[in-house]
């Protein structure tokens, strides 16, 4: 019985090897891996939101362990960054356009945990990944549609910064308009903040007394005065029109699921590396999109429609670019 009952650990233990062997990544599926990420701004804030949504999407499938913190002030993001670098986190995610120098520090005094930011700058190897809001082109396909419908020719815009991710698309938005309308003019304007709804509102209500009747709402604040003027509004990001049926008439969707996705992919298999997640963002790779134009799919001219989506097929086709211009606009209003 002695000889049997050790036969028969034997083959347990084989079996079990085996299957080791032939699952090597069954252990492996079952840990899940450590994410944080720290925001400058609330979670609602359009850019973060993104960010945020698409890694509780990857918290919800069980793949990843998520903790995060928003308002972080720029004095505190470096204690921060480092707080969740020693606590066993693989994956840091945030946004470092305000402080460049401190996250690239942190990620350099950290070599083994992986780095994904949203950056103005370029990779920093082994472990700084960079990303950025690439909606360009979803961006130019609102601008046709706003050409569209504005009947005074005159578009407000009202920014965040002027910086190359909100310059891009601003610029992007102003030849889309100009496509289907060359008559139209621009009032570009900047609040030097990334989220101050009132300010941004005050903004738009300056232009809208000047005659602009469609504004481009690349900051919270700005539908809120087109609603309360009866003017039209263009959404940056996400999809507010649930909030502004009579209001936004069209939005540029910026869907971080590719980005965060490969990402943690990657680091699961041990392969992460410096790289641009930019690309990532584009139609192509379904990292953007224009978002449905719902409550006002009978309302926009139906030849404006019709343009619209014969530029998105060119655009998934490869057969049309959109220029990414990332100088400042300017205002072409006299």
């Amino acid at each position: 019985m002695f000889q049997a009952a050790r036969f028969k650990r034997r083959q347990l233990v084989l079996l079990a090897t085996a299957a080791a062997i032939a699952l090597p990544g069954l252990a492996f599926a079952q840990a899940k891996t450590k994410v944080a990420a720290l925001y400058t701004v609330p979670f609602e804030q359009q850019w973060v939101s993104r960010l945020h949504k698409a890694l509780k999407a990857a918290e919800a499938r069980g793949e990843i362990e998520y903790k995060a913190t928003e308002n972080v002030s720029n004095a505190d993001y470096e204690r921060v960054m480092r707080e969740y670098a020693t606590a066993g986190n693989t994956l840091i995610v945030g946004e470092a356009f305000a402080v460049e120098a401190a996250a690239r520090k942190v990620a350099k005094d950290f070599p083994k945990v992986s780095f994904l930011m949203g950056s103005s700058g370029k990779p920093q190897a082994p472990n700084f990944s960079v990303f950025d809001n690439y909606i360009q082109e979803p961006a130019y396909l609102t601008g046709m549609i706003a050409g569209g419908v504005t009947k005074s020719n005159k578009i407000g815009m009202v920014g965040g910064f002027p910086i190359p991710e909100v310059n891009r698309l601003m610029n992007a938005f102003m030849a889309g308009a100009k496509e289907t309308n060359p008559k139209v003019e621009f009032s570009v304007s900047f609040i030097n903040s990334w989220f101050d709804p009132p300010k941004a509102k005050e903004a738009a209500f300056a232009m809208i007394d000047k005659g602009a009747d469609v504004m481009y709402a690349e900051r919270f604040g700005v539908s809120d005065a087109a609603k309360e003027k009866g003017k039209l509004a263009i959404g940056n990001v996400i999809n507010t029109q649930d909030k502004y049926p009579d209001t936004v008439v069209a939005s540029a969707l910026w869907n971080m699921e590719p980005s965060i996705d490969r990402a943690i992919k990657l680091v699961k298999e041990g392969k992460f590396t410096a790289e641009d997640y930019g690309p990532y963002s584009m139609m192509k790779h379904k990292g953007s999109e224009l978002a449905p134009l719902g409550t006002f799919e009978k309302k926009v001219p139906a030849a404006i429609v019709t343009k619209v989506k014969a530029k998105e097929k060119d655009i998934l086709d490869g057969k049309y670019t959109v220029k990414v211009d990332d100088g400042q606009p300017k205002s072409t209003t006299k």
